[in-house]
């Protein structure tokens, strides 16, 4: 026995107003918790060559390095045995000079470890004065 034969059953609905106020909520608090960092770029600016050569000075030493690892110290080819036997070398070359200044002219194209090993040598040796040499840009 139906007795309800006169009524339409309803359909079930969801109501979406009190979701929609959840998630306004949720979204505000999200909004207000959250921290916005910017993330800071590494900025390098490198030396250029510019303004007048410097006269030379009875300290210094020039060491060169090109891209196949040749070394010379005074434009006297070296043959590297080791940063030791550099070191050695850099001290018969400075003899009696107090403190002199590397100059270190590194080709383009030497590989970052024969700088290193320049370096080293140099520390090796009490030389704390370091310096690389640059050249002009070209127009």
């Amino acid at each position: 026995m139906n007795f309800q034969r006169g009524r339409v059953r309803e359909e079930p609905e969801i109501n979406l107003i009190p979701m929609i106020d959840v998630l306004l909520v949720i979204l505000i608090f999200m909004m207000v918790t959250t921290t916005y960092s910017k993330f800071s770029e590494l900025q390098i600016n490198l030396p250029q060559a510019g303004g007048e050569a410097a006269t030379a000075q009875p300290n210094q030493i020039n060491v060169s390095v090109d891209a196949a690892e040749h070394y010379a110290i005074n434009n006297t080819a070296f043959s590297f045995g080791g940063v030791q036997a550099m070191a050695q070398a850099l001290n018969k070359t400075a003899g009696s000079q107090q403190d002199p200044t590397i100059i270190i002219n590194a080709d383009a194209r030497a590989p970052h470890q024969a700088v290193i090993n320049i370096m080293e040598a140099a520390r090796l040796a009490g030389y704390g004065r370091i310096t690389f040499t640059t050249s002009q840009l070209q127009k």
